[in-house]
């Protein structure tokens, strides 16, 4: 177990080595091998007794984000040409301040800053992937590493399924959940209740987080391993590597038994048939649906054919749970319009155990700084999938394409995670999408500018 948070460090310690060194993409290696496995490393470095390093360990993403933000600004040589959603992300970091510093709420202001970096901090990653150079960024190198990653998960997944164990019962994951979040352990295996389903079926995590981060996380290994397989006739190259990480996803995303990712999934390789016009490809949905309807019916059984009723119906205690908690929010915003204060809903009420809302990450945005607040992450959300659409279909660049296939179908495919869940506080998943969407807007500043010059 000790290997957890010593490649957690030896990942970050390489990548504050190369961004020192100018080569400010190499960020993205911390990104990929070692947020995969953040609460993991930190779980374990607790249950070996170096808990007082665990403030450490965890202020390590937000000092290499802003060592590497520092770096790209010192050594920026030209104006920045703001993009509308430059402009949007300002916008919402600088309205979302006001609720720090003017006196709403009944939180302290540490408490009401540590919620504004909960809620912001994801733009700074954003503006790490603006003020990089597309040209300097190998999206293949990177690409590859997340499915290697996937292909590790899946591997630890098999372990987790012979044995009939979850990985976390071994790392510290109770203790560290009770001492640093004020979480008791539940459920039947100790963890907390996610690590199953209302009627008991395991739900799995790999070396992630919890189960829900787990099956988020293989809709990032599919956006990119479809990116990988693009081509400039939208034909799919494939090779072996890309199959094992692709049947690795489907192996991850079952047996973490995440209703929003699973459907995300499928959703994902349905948007991309419409986006490439393969009507063979939906033909093969259309009637796959079908199927899956009919098998469902008729040969699925026991527990998994309850947990498919129950949530198909809206009966099981967690589909009830999601409805209370979006109700809970709902009205909190209908009573509030203009949000309730930092530190309302998300992690610090948690701990607290005064949580308003939840289990959606617009909700949790708008109990605390109300509907403007969401309306601009909307906005910002809307703009990414629109301009990622359009930079994989009008371009022709090869490298273009695969940034702008990639980041459509993974903010499509968060959708639904997203009204399900507080996805931002995946982090691996939260940091990597920010960078790309980043990246993305970078080129297509880039593109125009190019284009004004030749006119």
């Amino acid at each position: 177990m000790f290997l957890f948070p010593v490649i957690y460090l030896v990942f970050f310690f390489l990548s504050v080595y190369y961004v020192l060194q100018g080569k400010t993409d190499r960020f993205l290696i911390f990104v990929i091998f070692s947020l995969p496995i953040y609460i993991t490393s930190l779980s374990v470095s607790f249950m070996y007794g170096f808990g007082s390093l665990i403030p450490l360990l965890q202020a390590c993403k937000e000092f290499l984000v802003l060592l590497t933000l520092g770096c790209l600004i010192y050594r920026l040589k030209e104006r920045i040409q703001f993009h509308t959603v430059d402009w949007l992300i300002i916008a919402y970091l600088s309205y979302i301040l006001l609720y720090v510093i003017l006196p709403i709420g009944s939180y302290s202001v540490m408490e009401k800053l540590l919620s504004y970096k909960s809620s912001c901090f994801f733009a700074l990653v954003y503006f790490i992937g603006r003020l990089s150079s597309g040209t300097n960024v190998n999206l293949n190198k990177y690409f590859s590493y997340i499915c290697m990653v996937a292909i590790a998960a899946a591997v630890v997944l098999l372990f987790e399924l012979i044995n009939g164990q979850h990985l976390q019962t071994h790392t510290g994951y109770p203790d560290y959940n009770f001492y640093f979040f004020n979480v008791d352990p539940s459920g039947n295996y100790g963890l907390t209740w996610t690590f199953e389903t209302s009627n008991g079926i395991k739900r799995f995590a790999s070396f992630f987080s919890m189960p829900l981060e787990h099956a988020a996380a293989t809709l990032v290994t599919l956006s990119v391993l479809i990116a990988l397989m693009t081509r400039r006739d939208n034909k799919l190259k494939l090779n072996n590597f890309i199959i094992i990480a692709f049947c690795c996803t489907l192996l991850s995303v079952l047996f973490a038994f995440s209703r929003a990712s699973f459907v995300s999934y499928f959703i994902m390789l349905y948007a991309y048939a419409i986006l490439t016009k393969k009507k063979l490809l939906l033909k093969i949905f259309h009637w796959g649906l079908v199927a899956l309807a009919l098998i469902t019916l008729v040969w699925t059984k026991g527990d998994v054919y309850d947990f498919i009723a129950s949530t198909i119906d809206f009966t099981d205690s967690s589909s009830v749970s999601h409805l209370l908690e979006w109700l809970d929010g709902v009205q909190a915003i209908a009573s509030h319009p203009l949000g309730l204060g930092l530190g309302a809903s998300g992690r610090i009420a948690g701990e607290l155990k005064a949580n308003i809302g939840g289990e959606n990450q617009l909700i949790i945005i708008g109990v605390q700084t109300g509907l403007v607040s969401v309306l601009l992450y909307l906005w910002i959300y809307v703009l990414i999938i629109g301009n990622a659409a359009k930079l994989f279909m009008r371009q022709s660049h090869l490298k273009y394409r695969k940034l702008g296939i990639a980041l459509v179908l993974l903010k499509v495919g968060l959708i639904i995670p997203l009204l399900t869940s507080e996805v931002e506080s995946y982090i691996y998943i939260s940091y990597f999408t920010w960078f790309l969407s980043g990246l993305m807007i970078s080129m297509v500043a880039q593109n125009n500018l190019s284009l004004r010059h030749q006119l």
